[in-house]
């Protein structure tokens, strides 16, 4: 007894630990020198091993009051003599192995096999809803202004009509789980002897097989068609904006419900309207003419033309607001405006009489207060 260390050593814990504290430190170590995390260190097992033996002892009241009192010779019948599967006191089913493995493996039926005995089992009978589908699709300007009708062909996945989604016919209870849909199976691993539940491989959880299997579905129950599906796109969609279509995604498993299919839209630019939200901007050409004196202007909106009074005077890059002549967006329930950029262009080439009519007026003053405030600022800055 003499070479073994204080349990309380080996788990890391003091002597006035509650049970939880011990099963916390119990659960750290075996982490930390599970064998199969730990191949090259050769002492790996041999520690694993000791923090089993101070757990099967320091998890047991009474035990471990005996080793209290009397130290290991207090618990030298029944300790570090059986392991994990019940011997020396040691009952598996107190403690959650589960947990342990999960970290050790990324679940605990990769690893082995599954242990249902201990946290209940998966059953592969749930029903289990199908993933929704994303697909984009294609709009024109208009089409998302003003909304549309598209109608597209689509793969879906539906209910086998002719075996009512069942797969076969004739039923009868499954001889191999006797209908409870699971499998119990033995397994040695190097912690002791476990149970594991599984999924019956003969009747894939169902509890029942049928004698006859669906030839139109091959005993899927489901049966994948090509339809021609008819949407409704509401006006005012946007570049990004996604619909929803129920029903239409992937299928679900086990009599579960199908996914939805998510339609994200992707809106084409106008020639001359440009949208940001749910306002629209046009930039208008004028004149120098057109800019100087004023002048009453033909638009286009979404709507119609419309007739603007250009102020006279307007500069180029001027806006003016045309209320409610922006996008009417049913999607979001909002109504934008429309702004006018007004953008005055410089001819490039004068008729003789036209540079005539240039050169009488550029002898009469024109300058304003902007023009006479920088003419100033080139005087004072040659200086």
């Amino acid at each position: 007894m003499a070479d073994k260390r204080d349990y309380y050593e080996v788990l890391g814990v003091s002597k006035t630990a509650t049970t939880d504290e011990i099963k916390s430190a119990f659960r750290k170590k075996a982490k930390q020198f599970h064998p199969d995390l730990n191949k090259d260190d050769p002492s790996a097992a041999d520690k694993f091993k000791e923090a089993q033996e101070a757990y099967s002892v320091l998890s047991d009241e009474n035990k471990r009051k005996m080793y209290d009192q009397y130290g290991h010779a207090g618990v030298s019948g029944s300790a570090g003599a059986g392991g994990f599967n019940g011997y020396g006191g040691f009952d598996a089913s107190d403690f959650d192995f589960g947990d342990i493995f999960d970290s050790f493996f990324g679940g605990g039926s990769s690893a082995f096999g599954g242990f249902s005995n201990f946290g209940g089992s998966t059953s592969r009978t749930r029903a289990s809803r199908g993933r929704d589908v994303l697909m984009r699709m294609s709009l024109t300007f208009e089409e998302a202004v003003f909304g549309t009708e598209k109608k597209f062909n689509l793969d879906v996945t539906e209910e086998c009509d002719e075996c009512n989604g069942h797969g076969g016919f004739d039923p009868e209870t499954c001889k191999t789980c006797h209908g409870t849909g699971t499998v119990t199976s033995q397994r040695q691993t190097i912690l002791g002897s476990f149970l594991s539940k599984g999924p019956c491989p003969d009747c894939n959880g169902l509890g029942k097989v049928y004698k006859r299997k669906c030839g139109e579905c091959n005993g899927k129950g489901k049966i994948k068609k090509n339809k021609r599906i008819t949407i409704n796109i509401p006006a005012g969609v946007n570049t990004g904006d996604r619909q929803r279509v129920s029903g239409k995604g992937n299928p679900g498993t086990n009599g579960g419900e199908n996914g939805d299919l998510y339609l994200e839209y992707v809106v084409s630019d106008h020639d001359y309207f440009i949208r940001q939200d749910d306002d629209i901007y046009l930039e208008v050409p004028l004149t120098i003419t057109e800019a100087i004196l004023g002048c009453k202007k033909t638009i286009p909106t979404l709507y119609g033309n419309v007739k603007l009074t250009v102020q006279p005077g307007t500069d180029s890059g001027e806006k003016q607001k045309v209320r409610g002549k922006g996008v009417d967006n049913e999607y979001r329930r909002h109504k934008g405006d429309m702004y006018v950029v007004f953008k005055v262009y410089t001819p490039k080439k004068l008729s003789r009489e036209q540079k005539s009519i240039i050169d009488k007026l550029a002898d009469t003053n024109l300058d304003t207060d902007e023009i006479n405030d920088f003419n100033k600022f080139v005087k004072r800055n040659g200086d």
